[in-house]
């Protein structure tokens, strides 16, 4: 919780679209142990739930999130045992994110700094306001972005990612968009309108096949050449076999939407 009680992470559903928000804005929507246990603990409960089909990560306030907490980080010079747990559990949440088996989309107004800018890396996509800005500039007070720096070089180009993290400058949304850091930069009054325009369009797939690719488009990423199209022939040979890919087929030649039983 909050000091003023409110919930560290808001949840709000519709439409098949789950919204958490990360809520602490008088902190910058830091990445706390608490904030990240309280993030962690939403991604576990909504990977479960059959309505949502698409989740939207956004945050209250002017900051989208600053990195991890720097006071609480201060607190805890002395222990090497806090240190390891907080990124750890860092690195938990970025992987639940992108193991999570629904598409995560970043709504991003304002700024996104190191484990901030790390979060948006993780998601499957992200729509910027204008006037959002990023960095990774953990060089400039002697810590190094590392763990960022796995998110961030899994989603732009090698010389993007270390031009980042070794000027530790921050960029504006639409270098983000140039760069592939997030998907498009959008004026600031229609960043809802596209955020969730995006989300409705995803959640109106069928959720089995948006499980299915989401989890083999990671899965091949890593992958030779040929490994990758052995993983995927397979993926689609499955894939081929479920109700909803048979309905979707039958419906595209029929001439008709589509009855997605999720199966």
């Amino acid at each position: 919780m909050t000091t003023t009680g409110e919930p560290l992470v808001r949840k709000y559903s519709e439409n098949g679209v789950t919204t958490l928000t990360l809520n602490q804005p008088e902190r910058r929507n830091s990445l706390s142990m608490a904030m990240l246990e309280a993030l962690s603990e939403e991604l576990s409960l909504v990977a479960d739930e059959a309505e949502t089909r698409v989740v939207v990560l956004a945050s209250a306030g002017r900051v989208f999130c600053a990195g991890h907490d720097l006071r609480e980080v201060r607190e805890q010079f002395a222990s090497h045992e806090f240190q390891l747990a907080l990124f750890n559990q860092c690195s938990k949440v970025m992987q639940q994110i992108v193991n999570l088996p629904k598409p995560v989309i970043a709504r991003v107004a304002g700024v996104a700094t190191a484990a901030g800018c790390q979060l948006v890396a993780s998601c499957d996509l992200a729509i910027a306001a204008d006037t959002a800005r990023f960095a990774t500039p953990g060089v400039n007070i002697g810590l190094f972005c590392s763990t960022p720096m796995v998110a961030l070089s899994r989603n732009v180009s090698r010389k993007h990612a270390m031009e980042m993290l070794l000027t530790g400058e921050m960029i504006s949304a639409a270098r983000a968009a140039e760069i592939g850091l997030v998907n498009r930069a959008v004026d600031e009054q229609v960043l809802d309108e596209t955020v969730y325009g995006m989300a409705r369009t995803v959640a109106d797939k069928s959720g089995h096949t948006l499980k299915i690719g989401k989890e083999a488009f990671y899965r091949q990423l890593e992958m030779p050449l040929a490994d990758a199209y052995e993983l995927t022939s397979k993926v689609m040979a499955d894939n081929m076999q479920a109700n909803d890919a048979q309905e979707g087929i039958c419906a595209f030649l029929d001439k008709r939407k589509p009855e997605w039983k999720d199966s």
